[in-house]
């Protein structure tokens, strides 16, 4: 069995709401279904609309909040890849899920909170693992991928 070094951190508000140990399982279960059999190092924060904001604004030029952004360590500033280092973790980066847009996206698509917020993981994931959503193809693509990982899980 590989292991993975996962960070999770679920800001104050939000922890009495979902567990560190469900969020790893929702993990775990997107890298085996991707094969990823080599170790990887990667972290989820679990906060609010105010910091993801914050983020969104710093690093995409958005000034407004949305529900994850992923910041993929994979690629350079200039698009070259990374090397990875001797001891063959692939430090793939970090996931950013803002938990109330997941409540509000819950709500909209008339679904549980578990659930968006499994897909929410599952999609910023899939970020960090290099699939996109630039045009329909690769949307087409990333959303047919989400689908088979959720399918796994009981929501």
């Amino acid at each position: 069995m590989t292991i993975h070094e996962i960070n999770i951190d679920i800001e104050a508000p939000y922890r009495r709401r979902l567990t560190k140990k469900w969020l790893r399982e929702v993990i775990d279960s997107t890298l085996a279904a991707q094969k990823i059999n080599n170790p990887v190092e990667l972290s989820l924060l679990v906060t609010g609309d105010e910091e993801v904001h914050k983020l969104n604004r710093e690093y995409r030029g958005i000034n407004s909040t949305t529900d994850v952004i992923s910041f993929a360590l994979s690629e350079n500033t200039d698009g070259t890849e990374f090397i990875t280092p001797p001891d063959r973790i692939s430090r793939l980066g970090e996931v950013i899920i803002s938990y109330p847009q997941a409540v509000s996206q819950a709500r909209e698509n008339r679904q549980t909170i578990k659930a968006e917020l499994a897909w929410l993981v599952v999609h910023g994931l899939l970020h960090l693992l290099g699939y996109d959503h630039q045009d329909d193809k690769s949307e087409a693509a990333m959303r047919k991928r989400e689908d088979k990982i959720l399918r796994e899980f009981d929501l």
